[in-house]
């Protein structure tokens, strides 16, 4: 309900009318069934989104210019849901992460996180598949970067490298597209058990998968990537 009242605030004069409330959710589920059923978001009409939704043209028009600014609203709503529940993952200390991937258990916020998207966020799945619209992945990478970053760099000491900048690009984006798997594929595992290989793919490193596991000690890679990085710059300038 939440994404529906938030919608309505974008027109005031339509914020505490029911009918819009219920026109703007019809349209929203419309969309993705438009999207699964044409296999491609930019095959989706306006007449038949009206004709799923059981409105009127002059009711889409009167809530959105057009598709692209119903899919941007959609999008936009639900990275500001989402926000929460990634604050909530966020806010898990590393102890507490060890221990979960220890356990084999989900870390603390993500199962809900992925139930969100099984109940409320259902209609996000077709937006985020490959026949939707690839920008809705990136906004919810930015979101998540401007949500973890501050805490990410308080806990690692040469954060102002480089390395970490790629590091915390590379971690948002394997996460991400982990989710997006999930969803795209039919969400065969449930939350709780996506939670559980999520959490544990967050440290996973390439050789575990080989039974090779490859340690190394990251602080004097990041000291070497930067030390690599001004001879570098100081060779060029000598030129």
């Amino acid at each position: 309900m939440r994404s529906e009242l938030s919608a309505c605030a974008r027109r005031p004069q339509a914020s505490l009318d029911p009918r819009a409330i219920r026109s703007r959710r019809a349209l929203r589920d419309a969309l993705s069934a438009e999207i699964e059923a044409s296999g491609d978001l930019s095959r989706v009409t306006v007449t038949a989104l009206c004709d799923r939704a059981g409105i009127t043209r002059r009711t889409f028009y009167l809530h959105y210019r057009d598709i692209p600014e119903l899919v941007s609203a959609i999008e936009d709503e639900a990275v500001e849901e989402l926000r929460a529940y990634v604050q909530a993952i966020a806010s898990t200390t590393l102890p507490e992460l060890s221990e979960a991937i220890a356990r084999f258990q989900p870390c603390p916020g993500s199962v809900e996180l992925l139930r969100y998207f099984e109940g409320e966020g259902s209609h996000l799945a077709p937006l985020l598949g490959d026949g939707g619209d690839p920008a809705f992945a990136e906004k919810i990478k930015g979101m998540v970067r401007d949500v973890v970053e501050r805490r990410a760099l308080s806990g690692f000491p040469l954060a102002a490298l480089p390395l970490f900048d790629y590091y915390l690009t590379f971690a948002i984006s394997a996460e991400v597209g982990v989710l997006v798997r999930w969803l795209s594929t039919g969400r065969n595992e449930s939350p709780d058990d996506m939670a559980r290989v999520m959490t544990a793919l967050t440290f996973v490193r390439p050789g575990d998968l080989y039974g090779k596991p490859i340690d190394f000690d990251i602080a004097s890679v990041a000291r070497a990537a930067l030390n690599h990085t001004l001879s570098t710059e100081e060779a060029n300038n000598a030129r």
